[in-house]
């Protein structure tokens, strides 16, 4: 059916301009001479500004010989991860230029990472799938170890480079033992021959473990975690807000529709391994992010736990469940984006510093400050009525509806844990004595700090209009 599918390479219209406008900056930061880093910023966050245009004015429909498919679903993911590919670059600007990183390429670099994610979210064929992910894993490599004088940032390249490649050569296997045994690896095709579970071969089941093991990676899940806090730790620090958000988003949009358009029928095949991969994570983020010192480590173990809790969704294998994984997404990109700002803001006599301790008495010398990392931990904990609390909610009444009771239960006590070091981090800013007053922070990590903390704060009052994109698109995956 998708054989015959029209090109109709409009329907990729967003990623082709982001393209020509990543080689346009290029070519403009090569021949410019003289400091180009802010303007080629500017036309970057531009290009993003008009792909969310584009991507909302998309009609939905199969392009490219039914490679390329855009829905609700893809719509939803793209402006989620354009808005936390924009607020991490906003927040690289003046932390580029204080740290001598001011280079035309960084916002090049994350462009073409958007261009490789988009592609991840719409794609509904194996081949797309891996042209997406791997454009991607390009751009992400090298801005991680983008401070090249900098010893842990390419160490975190060179480690994020072998264990994805690794990663990529797991997911490599996977897709050809599916089209070995299946004789396609398009996306429609795989869902009707795998409508009645018993046409799966031994072979198909174990080509998709591979697959889902090789985006497992991206989302940073256990066991395929331990690249997170060294590169988390190293790379700048708007790489890592950048790591935490809409790569994340890219990565869990593929392990969605894999798993519910072509694989949907195959849930008894796979579900036990999503529910052991998000115990596992939640256990993991609880537990071995309690004796961090480092807040950048820190919210590394924190993503793993997260990344988690929005496994739990997507375990039920219902539009309720993917409804709640996109709830959990929302919520989640813009804590982290929130939280990435208070970290970057976090500079003493010029020097970054890391350390939670140096956030101590916060309260008394930076109250602003203080007020909106506090926001972010107590919605991160899942504390009522932050943003945080109804992102696990969807979550956890998904698994209950499901009958996935012991899930749910886990998830609960493991926020519970996870709940001591999050309230450290507040217990340290309001009670502990104060310490030297950090620099005054950038205007754009002010910006980015309040519009994710007043979304956080007031989520609650205005949920409508998320729930119901969330809702839209999950029942795409399932028509």
């Amino acid at each position: 059916m998708n054989a015959l599918a029209p090109m109709n390479w409009t329907l990729a219209l967003p990623e082709l301009v982001l393209a020509i406008v990543g080689m346009a900056i290029l070519l403009f930061g090569v021949l410019r001479s003289g400091e180009s880093t802010f303007l080629a910023s500017m036309f970057t966050l531009g290009g993003f500004l008009l792909a969310a245009i584009l991507v909302a004015s998309r009609a939905p429909g199969v392009g490219f010989h039914g490679q390329f498919i855009v829905d609700p679903f893809s719509m939803f993911m793209k402006e989620l991860l354009l808005a936390g590919a924009a607020l991490a670059l906003i927040l690289s600007l003046d932390y580029n230029r204080h740290e001598g990183l001011a280079r035309f390429e960084f916002p090049v670099l994350m462009l073409f990472a958007v261009v490789g994610m988009m592609i991840m979210a719409s794609a509904s064929n194996m081949m797309t799938l891996y042209l997406g992910l791997e454009l991607l894993s390009l751009a992400l490599y090298v801005l991680a170890a983008f401070a090249r004088d900098d010893v842990r940032s390419t160490e975190a390249g060179l480690k994020y480079f072998v264990l994805g490649a690794l990663a990529s050569g797991l997911l490599l296997y996977g897709i050809s033992l599916i089209y070995g045994f299946s004789g396609t690896m398009d996306f429609a095709e795989l869902a009707q021959l795998l409508a009645k579970p018993a046409a799966a071969s031994p072979g198909l089941i174990v080509g998709l473990v591979f697959v889902i093991a090789g985006l497992i990676f991206k989302i940073s899940a256990v066991p395929f975690h331990m690249w997170t806090p060294d590169v988390y730790e190293g790379a700048p620090t708007p790489v890592t807000a950048f790591f935490a958000t809409a790569p994340k988003v890219a990565a869990m949009a593929l392990i969605l529709r894999v798993l519910s358009t072509p694989f949907g029928h195959l849930v008894g095949s796979w579900q036990q391994l999503i529910i052991l991969v998000s115990i596992a994570s939640m256990i993991l983020g609880a537990l071995a992010a309690i004796g961090q010192t480092n807040i950048k480590r820190l919210m590394a173990y924190s993503s793993i736990g997260h990344m988690g809790y929005a496994l739990i969704g997507l375990a039920p294998g219902t539009p309720e469940g993917i409804r709640g994984v996109l709830v959990y997404l929302i919520v989640y990109v813009f804590m982290s984006a929130g939280s990435f700002a208070c970290i970057i803001a976090m500079r003493r006599r010029g020097h970054a510093v890391e350390q939670i301790s140096e956030l101590s008495g916060l309260a008394r010398t930076d109250p602003g400050l203080a007020l909106a990392m506090a926001v972010f931990m107590f919605s991160m904990a899942g504390i009522p009525p932050l943003s945080g609390f109804f992102g696990k909610l969807y979550v956890f009444l998904a698994a209950v509806q499901s009958g996935l009771w012991a899930l749910a239960i886990i998830g609960v006590l493991t926020s519970v844990v996870g709940a001591f070091y999050y309230l450290r981090i507040v217990k340290v800013m309001y009670f502990d004595a104060p310490a030297e007053a950090f620099d005054h922070r950038p205007a754009t990590v002010s910006f980015v700090a309040a519009v994710t903390a007043l979304f956080t704060t007031f989520f609650f009052i205005f949920p409508a209009p998320f729930v119901g994109a969330a809702q839209a698109a999950a029942k795409a995956l399932f028509q």
